[in-house]
């Protein structure tokens, strides 16, 4: 029977080692052996369900959420067929935010006029309304929810483009070597707890007390959960984002 180790394994899943050891320790994903030099080595069967794992996660659910799943659905090509379906929404959804950019990219270069509902189709804030009220609240999605229906179409397009520049702008210091002590570093932590602060629902925004706490726990996630690092280029990037805004808030 053909098998991997955990260094294989994270290569080919595009994961971290670190992840998969803790899948393993909270019983998510038990390697099919461990070697007599204590290596973990993974078979058919378990990268079927790290994929299943792996693609649950990028639905938005959490580990816990993602154990019961696996729990109560077993039979996998029955699973594998209900994720595709998901998929291939989702594809679409993708397809549709492609044009929708495309088309603010032909009203900004003066070749055809602005339309808003084209502008944001496909974009949907409530994608991770669960997740949220899981974490908390029902109130603080509401409210957040509320603020986010209350602004103009070009509201939300300035607040999208300030997000946007802000991951921009920490993915360039990463990569261009910065310290995370160094003034940019800590100028762009400094706006990062600002805009997290400025969204009504966060507990950063419900009391000044909640702001170290919340932060703290946002820059861990940023590390340890694929869908965030992403935002910031990866995992080594978003590494360098938490490690900045733990020294900003040590200050």
């Amino acid at each position: 029977m053909q098998e991997w180790s955990i260094q294989q394994i994270a290569r080919i899943a595009g994961t971290t080692s670190r992840t998969l050891r803790h899948y393993d320790d909270i019983g998510l994903l038990p390697p099919s052996r461990i070697g007599s030099n204590g290596y973990r080595y993974y078979d058919e069967q378990s990268l079927v369900r790290l994929q299943r794992i792996l693609l649950l996660r990028e639905l938005g659910l959490g580990l816990s959420q993602i154990e019961d799943v696996l729990t109560h659905q077993q039979d996998e090509q029955a699973a594998l067929t209900t994720h595709l379906t998901l998929l291939k929404d989702e594809q679409q959804r993708l397809a549709r935010q492609v044009a929708a950019v495309e088309h603010t990219i032909e009203v900004l270069a003066g070749r055809t006029q602005l339309m808003a509902d084209e502008m944001f189709d496909g974009f949907d804030h409530t994608e991770h309304k669960d997740e949220v009220e899981q974490r908390w609240g029902k109130d603080a999605y509401q409210q957040s929810d509320n603020w986010w229906k209350d602004m103009s179409d070009d509201e939300r397009r300035s607040w999208m483009k300030d997000v946007q520049q802000l991951q921009t702008d920490w993915v360039a210091a990463a990569k261009s070597g910065e310290a995370t002590d160094s003034p940019v570093a800590q100028g762009l932590a400094e706006r990062h707890v600002a805009w997290l602060s400025s969204i009504p629902g966060t507990p950063s925004a419900q009391s000044q007390d909640n702001v170290k706490p919340y932060v703290r726990a946002l820059a861990q996630m940023y590390v340890e959960d694929e869908r965030f690092a992403a935002n910031y280029g990866g995992t080594q990037e978003a590494t360098f984002v938490r490690d900045a805004l733990l020294h900003y808030l040590a200050d």
